[in-house]
């Protein structure tokens, strides 16, 4: 059975070293079948073409910060009947797409987005929810290892992650695809209503996961503390007066800004922020709100027109990426002491396109964390009694080789089942 051609759209902006990390994990993809298009500032540009695995990469120069106007950009350029977008400071899993594209194997289904976790690579940051014209999210319960398709309705949507989300391209196209009105922030659930107001099917698929390290940048700083949220709030009130009724938006507002102030709370809790920054950062917030209750609606001729964002677009096939990965996945063992030695190795074979996983427990209760290093391999560290999944219970007595085996299967559809590579 011929597989979709996927094109799989970044969008970066002065993160060039996120920016590569994130097509390390993209070389490693197990599909056969996909175009990498990348949409980032020149820094960016530069940085990535310095890398061998660029030489596939289609990379389109952009510099205003404009989320929205980025993806459009990259829309035109496309050429795959699927667009899957994924943020430059994310890693998705080796069989991310393949579970992803999958969803599309039923005629009805328009989108598809899947589950994405933490920096600790274990917790999961977001997943399954719809959301309302109030613009916040509505935990779903779904069968963590199937896929869930889900009929939308005008007014609630299923909530895409901008970070981990695919779409048919005759249907992106046709809808505007996103609205430059969402610089930065909600262009996703935007679009999720604006899906909504046609009864989309969307599917649901947990095992498409992606990690997701929220890089530092122009809103948070590198231990994720808030540095503005001016363009939080305009994108939020802006959101509202375009899909909340008139009589409803100050209550979702105020929603919106109580959940912005008890993150703010705990991030001052936690270090992140001093209590004079909260004050600053909420006055922000609504200065930012009120501006978007003000703005202007886009027009949906003017969000996505091929002609103004794809400028010079030339006519160009298809052009699929030779992916890195060869050879028959590997799975390694490794005692804390012997670390240093097996890291190495992992990295040595990731490099020359072997996909490994390298497992590495010390005689502890430490919980597990999981990342990918910067030549391809997937490590997962933590104590032998420690917990890989933060509601589990840490106290259960494992030797070495049976923890190995229950990690092996519990990572195994995500990382390197042979149905999806």
């Amino acid at each position: 059975m011929k597989m979709p051609e996927v094109s799989v759209i970044v969008v970066s902006r002065n993160r060039p070293q996120a920016l590569a990390h994130c097509l390390t994990g993209l070389a490693r993809l197990a599909y056969p079948a996909y175009e990498i298009i990348v949409v980032a500032d020149p820094g960016g540009i530069v940085a990535l073409q310095a890398r061998s695995e660029a030489v596939d990469v289609l990379c389109l120069p952009f510099e205003r910060p404009n989320i929205s106007e980025a993806r459009n950009l990259g829309l035109a350029h496309a050429r795959g009947e699927i667009l899957a977008f994924l943020d430059d400071d994310s890693v998705p899993e080796p069989g991310w797409l393949a579970h992803l594209v999958r969803a599309f194997d039923a005629p009805q289904v328009v989108a598809a987005t899947g589950f994405v976790r933490g920096r600790d690579g274990v917790r999961f940051q977001s997943r399954a929810a719809a959301v309302g014209a109030h613009g916040l999210d509505e935990p779903l319960q779904v069968d963590p290892a199937r896929i869930t398709l889900l009929t939308a309705t005008p007014g609630r949507g299923v909530k895409m992650e901008g970070t981990n989300m695919a779409f048919r391209r005759e249907v992106l196209e046709d809808i505007g695809g996103f609205d430059p009105g969402f610089p930065f922030y909600m262009d996703d659930t935007d679009l999720a209503l604006r899906l909504a107001q046609r009864g989309a099917v969307t599917a649901i698929v947990p095992l498409a996961e992606v990690h997701h390290a929220r890089a530092a940048g122009p809103q948070r700083a590198a231990d994720r503390g808030p540095r503005d949220l001016s363009q939080v709030g305009r994108s939020t009130g802006y959101f509202l007066a375009k899909h909340c009724p008139a009589a409803k938006i100050p209550k979702a507002l105020a929603a919106h800004r109580e959940d912005r102030r008890r993150g703010l709370v705990a991030h001052m809790i936690a270090g992140r922020i001093e209590p004079p920054a909260l004050r600053r950062l909420l006055r922000q917030f609504d200065g930012g709100a009120r501006a978007g209750l003000e703005q202007t609606e886009t027009p949906v001729a003017q969000m996505y027109q091929p002609n103004r964002n794809a400028e010079p677009c030339v006519v160009r096939e298809f052009r699929p990426y030779r992916s890195r990965r060869q050879g028959a996945p590997l799975c390694l063992l490794s005692s804390r002491i012997a670390r240093r030695r097996n890291l190495a190795r992992a990295d040595q074979m990731a490099a020359e396109g072997r996909p490994v996983s390298l497992f590495i427990f010390s005689p502890s209760f430490f919980c597990h964390k999981v990342r990918m290093t910067s030549a391809g391999a997937w490590v997962q560290e933590g104590g032998v009694f420690g917990r890989s999944l933060r509601s589990g219970h840490g106290s259960k007595i494992w030797r070495y080789r049976s923890r190995f085996l229950r990690e092996m299967r519990r990572i195994s559809e995500q990382r390197w089942n042979d149905r999806v590579g």
